[in-house]
């Protein structure tokens, strides 16, 4: 069983020994804090809360709402919902917060508390410590009886959360609707099955079919959208003479794209291929994060603009794209946040402005893809043993590479030319990750060696003296 306990929220396995995995008893504890912490922190009895389809999700939603009320604190529950549309409720309520009940890619057996602050955005860092502080600390008290909050059931947000995409300049409704797209969605039996049938027949399209569209969370594949997990789509687009597929995970905040020939669109690319649309028409700033392909500098840079990296996580890209102005950015796991609508990923948004430029560009997805640089990713991971001092290896790797552009603000990220290689420290075990990228994957996964040689190198040294 496994519990995890970050500075985002809480996230865990379901059943089992308190403090262990995700229990009743945990998740009290948890929305306690964060709802005392959301009281105080904004002057707000208010807090929104939703959820995906995964079969825990209704349990823990009427424990966060028990818990908030018994604070004073009024909850207003959105049901069966996606990430973005909690996002966006939040300051549409005026709330002091809000909570997504999902476990994003995780399988059924998991479940989180995502927790977001006044304006609708995933907490900071040090907002996430101070949580956690209040729910170990015992100090936090509960309302008496006569100031206990109240509940309202909303099932309305999603059809809100579409109505504001559809107002959005860039996205062009006759444009699709002209366009008769025929296109295939994997909504793997969560939410993106009630969310994306309603924005397909509002953006014109009429000719879909929805596979895996049960919200009943019973997941018939392992719910990450990669290539390997989305072969029933593939085949579905490649025998069906189809224009395109959509893959959404569990609560629709990451988004793959599968052409025309029923080979994976690449998600890595649907951020790539968004932004450029949108530079084209609306010219500014971008930001990813390192990890992320350099093809959305590409295209950036192309257009007139200028791109920025950011630490790995969706706080980290929202607080660069604040502070260089972006209009557009995310994350090379399909997560695409376009600040116009709100600060966050969202696979709806994403979908509109991807069907309007796939709409425009007259031609098929296969050969829209086919425009961008095709770089190659190769994602590694070394394992070190506990007595390792990960931070003096990088150090180490920094000073071997110090004649190349090397960027610190997340591990270390080389530079060359336009190949890169990442490292980062994970956090919880003493595992160093290693991504590099190039235009050839032979020469991606050759870099990525690279430097798992010179760690290991680093490591003995170090032990022999």
């Amino acid at each position: 069983m496994t519990l995890i306990k970050s500075i985002s929220g809480i996230r865990g396995t379901i059943g089992g020994k308190e403090g262990e995995s995700l229990t009743p008893n945990d998740v009290v504890k948890y929305a306690a804090a964060f709802g005392y912490w959301a009281k105080e922190n904004s002057g707000i009895s208010k807090v929104v809360i939703g959820r995906d389809a995964r079969p825990s999700g209704e349990l823990i939603t009427k424990i966060v709402t028990g818990t908030l009320q018994g604070l004073g604190i009024d909850v207003v529950d959105l049901g069966l919902s996606t990430t973005p549309t909690v996002e966006m409720a939040v300051p549409a309520e005026n709330a002091g917060g809000g909570i997504i009940i999902t476990a994003s890619h995780n399988p059924n057996g998991w479940n989180a508390l995502k927790l977001l602050n006044a304006k609708g955005e995933f907490i900071s860092a040090a907002e996430g410590e101070k949580i956690l502080e209040l729910a170990d600390s015992g100090e936090i008290e509960f309302a008496v009886s006569k100031e206990i909050g109240s509940y309202e059931e909303n099932d309305s947000y999603i059809d809100y959360h579409i109505d504001k995409i559809l107002e959005l300049d860039l996205v062009d409704i006759e444009a699709i609707k002209n366009r008769k797209f025929k296109i295939a969605v994997d909504a793997v039996n969560s939410t993106g099955g009630i969310a994306i049938p309603k924005l397909l027949n509002k953006l014109g399209v009429s000719d879909y079919k929805i596979f895996f569209g049960e919200p009943n969370g019973l997941f018939p594949h392992n719910p990450e959208p990669l290539p390997e997990n989305i072969t029933h789509i593939c085949n579905e687009v490649e025998g069906g003479h189809l224009d395109l597929g959509i893959v959404v995970d569990p609560d629709v905040d990451r988004l793959a794209f599968v052409g025309d020939n029923g080979e994976p669109y690449g998600e890595e690319y649907t951020l790539v291929t968004i932004a450029d649309y949108v530079v084209k028409n609306k010219p500014g700033n971008t930001v990813s994060n390192m990890s992320s392909t350099r093809a959305l500098r590409d295209v950036t840079e192309r257009a007139g603009g200028q791109y920025e990296a950011s630490a790995v996580g969706e706080v980290n890209v929202v607080n660069k794209m604040k502070a260089t102005n972006a209009v557009i950015g995310g994350e090379g796991n399909g997560g695409v946040i376009f600040p116009e609508l709100h600060y966050g990923r969202d696979a709806l948004v994403g979908i509109a402005l991807f069907l309007t430029h796939l709409a425009k560009f007259g031609k098929s997805a296969s050969l829209l893809r086919a425009m961008y640089p095709n770089y190659h990713i190769s994602k590694n991971k070394i394992d070190l043993t506990p007595d390792i001092d990960v931070d003096f290896v990088l150090e180490e790797v920094k000073k071997k590479y110090a004649k190349q552009p090397i960027n610190t603000e997340d591990g270390v990220k080389i530079e060359f030319d336009k190949e890169w290689v990442h490292l980062r420290k994970s956090n919880t075990e003493p595992i160093i990750r290693i991504y590099a990228e190039s235009d050839s994957r032979n020469t991606a996964d050759a870099m990525a060696k690279k430097l798992m040689m010179d760690i290991k190198e680093i490591v003995t040294e170090k032990v022999e003296d």
